[in-house]
This record gives structure tokens, sequence and C-alpha cells, in this order.
């Protein structure tokens, strides 16, 4: 009685139920690398955000609301939206923290000569 049929049948049904996973594997780890380790980062960014938020920032809520903070509580931040309003969000509706580019020397040069011609 020879083995070898056996040992050819057993090595056959291990290579295609690995070239049947092969798949799905392939799929988890593409997964992985462009859907859920993105997400992960954006969301540490995000909290490292929230996390640094001080007093006199100025901020853009997710509702589009503009503000400076003026004050910073554990878990809500005050924000002055003009004179005399100021309104209480939670961090988490905290979008993000507007920061006012430089402007440049061509830029200035150009709004100074609109300014002449005017």
């Amino acid at each position: 009685m020879s083995f070898v049929p056996f040992l050819q049948a057993a090595e056959s049904t291990t290579a295609g139920f690995a070239m049947s996973v092969m798949p799905f594997v392939l799929i988890i780890i593409i997964f992985y690398f462009f859907i859920i380790r993105p997400q992960n980062k954006k969301q540490k960014e995000t909290q490292k955000m929230l996390d640094a938020l001080k007093k006199g920032d100025k901020v853009v809520t997710i509702g589009g609301i503009h503000g400076v903070i003026s004050s910073v509580k554990e878990h809500s931040v005050i924000v002055k939206v003009d004179d005399n309003a100021k309104i209480e969000f939670n961090r988490s509706a905290i979008s993000g923290v507007v920061t006012d580019k430089p402007v440049s020397a061509k830029e200035k040069n150009a709004e100074k000569t609109e300014e002449k011609a005017e």
C-alpha cells in the first residue's frame, strides 16, 4: 500500500485552502492601511488639537460658527462670537483652530497699488 497519493491529496487541499483564504487576508490588509490607520491618525491629531485649546484661540465649530475662546472648562469652551455674545460649546464641537497666514510682500504691494489706483 502506497501513501504517496494520500500525501498528494493532503498537499493539494492545504494549498487550495491557503489560496482561498489569501484574498480575505489581502482585503483585511488593504482596509487597515487605507481606512483604519489613517482614521486613527486623524482622530489622534483632532484629540491633540482639542486638548491644546486655550484662551484667545480663534476657532471654528462644526456648525460653522467663528469666534475666539474666552474661557476653557474641562469638557467645554466658551466662545466669544460678538462683543456681547458668548456661547458655550462642547470641546468635541470645535472643528479647528484658525491660523492667520502671514501676508507676503507681493500681496502687500498689490494691495497698495490697488489703493493708489482708487
